[in-house]
């Protein structure tokens, strides 16, 4: 590689400067570094992270792996026992309950005296376990080997999954059979369809199914062919009944509803040296689709070369980002690329299976939730992927094009349920400030006010519910009766928060647009949050009082205070409470004490409504060192930096330090909670990188990195930033920034905006033991609405 020349001529200062770019760039674009070696597609596979095992593409639609009988919301978990199929979509880290998986197949090497019907195919009967050490699963992979001694393989294109079956050979082959099941994870069909050819064995199948966290229905279709061994028979089953004719079986709720398992086989005649190969086309649009995208992504039936694209196609996406790790241990290293890895799972691009409208934009599906992913995950891929992200954003405002509402979740091409505020216009404006091209900004302005200013018939499945009084009394009331309209009737204080600041994000982009009467309506609305401070309200654990006046309350359309304790729906009260569709409480998934510092947009009204800057240290280190906080829902992210606002960012880096590798780590449970489409790999991925993004503003709050030194390559400009620390060290005593400068210049704000992302440069810290001067004056503080009064 031919690189610029460093004339030794140059001398001191200049020629080290000289000689660092040179680093900088060689490491840019050294590729002997494989990130794939770093990456456990295992963590959060069991304690209910959910996290998806199996082999995909970056965003893709075929998500093929086995799936478990029980926790299955991924698929696969670890700390499940036995297999009951395996199937070609899942989503990954949802909470809630399954979705996707439909249509599984299941491998026999044999039935029991050569009778067919003594195979087993109910999904309950069929169940087998796996041995343990065989498990193995890669980017673009998965394989374990069945106790009935049938080892299988899994990688994916596109739209098909590709699976290889190998049988043990101590165990008799002669006539092994494959099953395919009209049912999915959560048992939702509605009807099913299956057919069987007696020639070729080719399997085509069909249904209607519910989604997992929302309303419709959604049609799906399979299409499997085989190689590698002749046809001996073919024919159909209902839970465990069998037949050779006929070679076609349809179900619906009306005929077989007491069928959970039902669909075709196809018997094979002994397979050369007991490999097999079962490809199988995937579509949301006809059988005849789903065969034509098998035959074009995967004509050869070819596993190998299948697997090497998919593993290409992440190495891809995943070196924009390198890492000087510094010393910082495998396990560290592995946690971070993980994380990454996670991130690129969903949302999954479904772009021509789309079957409700035509469009030549880009479809995604799988937001769960958005009320989730605006916090870390699209973010981080403004950072490394913003093609991509600007794929998403397109896709989200054709949503609202051609559905009339900005989703919140949205799967299987179906409305998901909506968790808080419209967090789709915080995404959106994220992506406007940061400069996401080939977006139609004008309608995506639109969706925004549509949001804040129009409700739905149905606002729990999109937009904003009750607006009259969000418009009228600056606040969601207490036991809003919204006659007119219908949705969930509840967290009316962790609404209000959110609203004010969806409507600060909608001020923020009228702002940039000109439009000076929605700026003044909007910035006035994102100051609501205030309207349900209850100043004298105190707080106590198990009797005795934190010290701690001042919460946010529930209040009523008529201006009285309601009542909800501090800390109830935290992990010291009754945690679970506040879930979706629960009683009709006033915060969701998180207590008032969360809920309290939840006010981005202005941090220095927050903190002198709070008593001031050391009250507001004092109330938020109590909320990470008391047990009122879990980290593993996604609200308390931001929080983990909030310390940045005081001019203590020293803080914030203690704290994050706190959480890594403690709940995040390289292990089967190495996330806190369910993954959440990637949130909690995305926030460790960013922490790791000693960035935070407050999302909907153009501010990177910053801390140190866990490694040496980190660089992303923007994917629109090409330029190269880097973030890199002096006296780094891997046993993480010196976190704390001492000072620091930016492409050589002293640089004091704790703080830093997108362009230096998009135009490249080097931001480099210099560690100490303990905390510094740096990023504590006023001037270097985040920008808030209100002044800070310290």
């Amino acid at each position: 590689m031919k690189v610029p020349f460093c004339s030794t001529e140059l001398l001191g200062a200049s020629l080290l400067l000289c000689l660092s770019v040179l680093a900088e760039r060689q490491a840019a674009v050294d590729d002997s570094f494989d990130p794939l070696a770093y990456i456990n597609p295992l963590i959060g596979t069991s304690n209910e992270g959910h996290v998806f095992a199996g082999a995909s593409l970056p965003f893709g639609m075929a998500k093929a792996g086995p799936d478990s009988d029980s926790d299955n919301q991924g698929g696969f978990a670890t700390d499940a026992t036995n297999i009951m199929g395996f199937s070609h979509m899942h989503d990954s880290g949802t909470g809630g309950s399954s979705s996707l998986g439909n249509f599984p197949i299941f491998p026999q090497p044999n039935c029991t005296n050569d009778d067919i019907t003594l195979c087993s195919y109910s999904s309950q009967s069929r169940l087998s376990g796996y041995v343990g050490d065989s498990l193995s699963a890669k980017p673009g992979y998965i394989g374990l080997t069945l106790n009935n001694g049938v080892q299988t393989e899994v990688t994916v294109s596109n739209h098909t999954a590709l699976y290889r079956f190998t049988i043990d050979p101590n165990v008799q082959y002669n006539s092994p059979v494959i099953l395919v099941d009209l049912t999915d994870l959560p048992q939702s069909r509605a009807n099913g369809t299956a057919s069987v050819d007696p020639t070729s064995g080719r399997i085509t199948v069909g249904g209607t199914f519910g989604p997992s966290f929302g309303v419709g229905n959604y049609e799906s279709y399979a299409c499997v062919d085989f190689s590698g061994a002749g046809i001996r028979n073919t024919g159909t089953f209902f839970n465990d009944d069998v037949a050779l004719q006929p070679d076609n079986v349809t179900t619906s709720v009306g005929s077989y509803s007491e069928a959970n398992s039902a669909g075709v086989w196809t018997q094979f005649a002994a397979p050369v040296n007991g490999v097999f190969i079962a490809r199988v086309g995937l579509s949301f649009l006809s059988t005849d689709d789903a065969c034509s995208n098998a035959e074009n992504e995967i004509g050869d039936f070819d596993f190998d070369s299948t697997y090497q694209a998919a593993q290409q196609a992440w190495t891809e996406k995943l070196n924009v980002v390198s890492v000087s790790p510094g010393g910082a241990s495998d396990d560290m290293q592995t946690s971070f690329w993980s994380g990454l890895y996670r991130s690129m799972l969903s949302p999954q691009d479904y772009t021509g299976q789309n079957p409700l409208w035509q469009s030549d934009e880009p479809y995604y599906d799988s937001y769960y939730c958005i009320w989730d992913s605006f916090r870390s995950i699209h973010p981080l891929l403004t950072l490394v992927d913003p093609v991509s992200q600007s794929r998403m954003i397109r896709s989200l405002v054709d949503i609202y094009r051609n559905e009339g509402y900005l989703p919140d979740c949205r799967m299987s091409l179906c409305k998901g349920f909506t968790q808080g505020g419209s967090n789709a216009d915080i995404v959106i404006t994220d992506a406007y400030l940061k400069d996401i091209p080939d977006v139609n900004w004008t309608t995506a302005y639109q969706a925004l006010v549509q949001d804040a200013e129009v409700e739905p018939s149905d606002w729990s499945v999109e937009g904003r519910g009750n607006l009259d009084s969000w418009h009228n009394l600056g606040y969601v009331a207490t036991d809003d009766a919204d006659p007119n309209t219908s949705g969930y009737s509840t967290g009316s204080i962790s609404r209000t928060v959110e609203y004010a600041y969806d409507d600060f994000c909608i001020a923020t982009m009228a702002n940039k647009t000109g439009q000076s009467d929605d700026y003044t309506k909007y910035v006035g609305r994102a100051q609501n949050w205030k309207n349900m401070f209850k100043d004298d309200q105190t707080s106590s654990i198990n009797g005795a009082d934190t010290g701690f006046v001042g919460f946010l309350q529930p209040k009523y359309d008529n201006g009285s205070w309601g009542s909800q304790d501090p800390i109830f729906c935290s992990p010291l009260q009754d945690f679970t409470s506040c879930y979706l569709g629960e009683s009709n409480y006033e915060t969701y998934e998180g207590s008032i004490w969360l809920y309290t510092f939840f006010v981005p947009q202005d941090m220095g009204a927050l903190i002198t409504t709070l008593g001031g800057k050391d009250n507001f240290t004092s109330r938020l280190s109590y909320l990470h060192d008391s047990g009122l906080l879990y980290v593993g829902d996604e609200q308390a992210f931001l929080t983990v930096y909030q310390f940045h606002y005081v001019g203590r960012p020293g803080l914030s880096t203690k704290q994050v330090h706190a959480y890594i590798p403690s709940q995040f780590n390289n292990t089967n449970n190495g996330i806190p909670g369910n993954d959440d489409s990637g949130a909690m790999g995305s926030f460790e991925v960013l922490s790791m990188m000693g960035i935070w993004p407050v999302p909907g503003q153009d501010v990177y709050l910053l801390s140190p990195p866990f490694f040496k030194e980190v660089s992303i390559k923007n994917g629109l400009t090409g330029n190269v930033a880097t973030i890199r620390n002096v006296n780094f060290d891997a046993s993480y005593s010196n976190i704390y920034v001492q000072n620091a400068t930016k492409d050589g210049k002293p640089w004091t704000k704790n703080w830093i905006t997108h362009d230096f992302f998009t135009k490249g440069g080097t931001l480099e810290f210099t560690l100490g033991d303990s905390e510094s001067s740096w990023g504590t004056n006023t001037e270097d503080l985040p920008p808030s609405l209100t002044p800070y009064d310290f």
